[in-house]
């Protein structure tokens, strides 16, 4: 009778049964690790409006933190135990507040840079803090869900606090300066996680994800956010290519992130009813017919159509990636992983896309955009390929 009890108790975690409190604060912990995603737009243009820094170094401060996240995420998920998460917790909220502070009063491009680096790498923590929870869930992809809903929310309300009040009251240091006593105030969250995760059933090693499922899964989640970070990073010079201002674009964004709001919500409810590899195919169809129409020179209605539609699949998709993450490594060591490989996609497609700029033409840039969904779906194929052959459950 005690182990069906235990059973029942632990019935939707693999391991460990943590209280909705406890879940709670976890999944806002790596909300306050993602904020800055939605607050980029915010916060460095404020940077730069100000004359803090030029385009290009922009474009590096912005890529370094979002690759020192990725890092960061991947770091704690796999090399450190899932233990003491209470003081992990505090100690990188923090140093992330510190990183905030140090970005207020930062005096030149190379302290900006090294200020961000350092941000991203407690976010990339706080962020691992929610991962590793949600990878002990039985129904992950739909805590995954909550996860990223709860944070575009944040992300949203944050952006708008700080575009109306902070920033034009005080400028790109103040938006740091809030930013940073968020994380001060997240302290009395931190306190509220699970401070022992428990051990994965089965043995924890970071061989588990050198397999050709889990990276054949991990690369083709890469390749669908290089198509975002791609078009997302020069939406502006597309739109001006094409006759559409800069306020009409950042109107746009703005709209877009209420999109991914909308996205994660309607994967949250429907993602146990459609099959992962369906919803990859599908996502993927869709961003290449959206990233041909940025390509042919749109009109206003057409071109606020495809950024709203961006916006929505960019988090739909996110729980059907987890569940292709799970199915390619059963250890859960590659749905760690989620986190940093969506990061990578982000900060390398526009790295990638600019090589292949030619003056005023960004017409190349969704046409790359375009090839790295198509990318993304291809490796979805090889991914069902190769389990087949290696019988790995679908």
């Amino acid at each position: 009778m005690t182990a069906n009890m235990a059973h029942a108790e632990n019935a939707d975690w693999l391991v460990g049964n943590p209280t909705g409190l406890q879940l709670a604060s976890a999944l806002w912990i790596g909300s306050v690790g993602l904020l800055i995603l939605g607050l980029q737009p915010v916060l460095l243009g404020a940077l730069y409006t100000e004359g803090h820094v030029t385009g290009d170094e922009l474009a590096l401060v912005a890529t370094a933190e979002m690759i020192a996240i990725a890092i960061g995420s991947a770091v704690v998920a796999m090399l450190l135990p899932a233990r003491n998460m209470r003081w992990k917790s505090t100690v990188l909220l923090v140093l992330l507040a510190l990183a905030n502070f140090w970005t207020a009063y930062a005096t030149n491009p190379t302290a900006l840079i090294g200020a961000r680096t350092l941000a991203g790498l407690a976010e990339g923590g706080l962020v691992a803090v929610a991962t590793e929870l949600i990878a002990r869930s039985r129904r992950a992809e739909r805590i995954g869900g909550y996860f990223v809903t709860l944070q575009t929310l944040a992300q949203c309300a944050l952006a708008l606090l700080l575009a109306l009040y902070a920033v034009p009251a005080a400028g790109s240091a103040g938006g740091f300066i809030a930013l940073g006593v968020v994380c001060l105030l997240s302290l009395v969250v931190a306190w509220a996680v699970a401070d022992d995760y428990a051990d994965l059933p089965k043995e924890e090693h970071f061989a588990n994800v050198l397999t050709v499922p889990a990276i054949t899964a991990l690369l083709s989640i890469f390749c669908y956010f290089m198509f975002f970070g791609a078009v997302w990073a020069f939406l502006e010079p597309i739109g001006a290519q094409f006759g559409i201002d800069g306020r009409t674009v950042g109107l746009m964004v703005s709209a877009s992130l209420a999109a991914q709001v909308v996205g994660a919500m309607t994967a949250t409810a429907f993602e146990a009813r459609i099959d992962y590899r369906f919803a990859i195919v599908v996502i993927g169809a869709i961003a290449v017919v959206c990233s041909a129409l940025l390509a042919s020179g749109p009109g206003l209605t057409l071109f606020w159509a495809v950024a709203l539609v961006m916006g929505f699949i960019l988090l739909f998709i996110v729980p059907y990636q987890i569940r292709l993450a799970i199915t390619a490594d059963e250890t859960r060591n590659a749905a760690l992983l989620v986190p940093a490989a969506q990061l990578f996609g982000l900060a390398i497609g526009p790295i990638a896309a600019s090589l292949l700029i030619e003056g005023q033409d960004f017409r190349p840039v969704p046409l790359f955009a375009a090839g790295t969904a198509l990318a993304s779906v291809a490796l979805l194929g090889v991914f069902v390929l190769v389990a087949q052959r290696r019988r790995v459950p679908a």
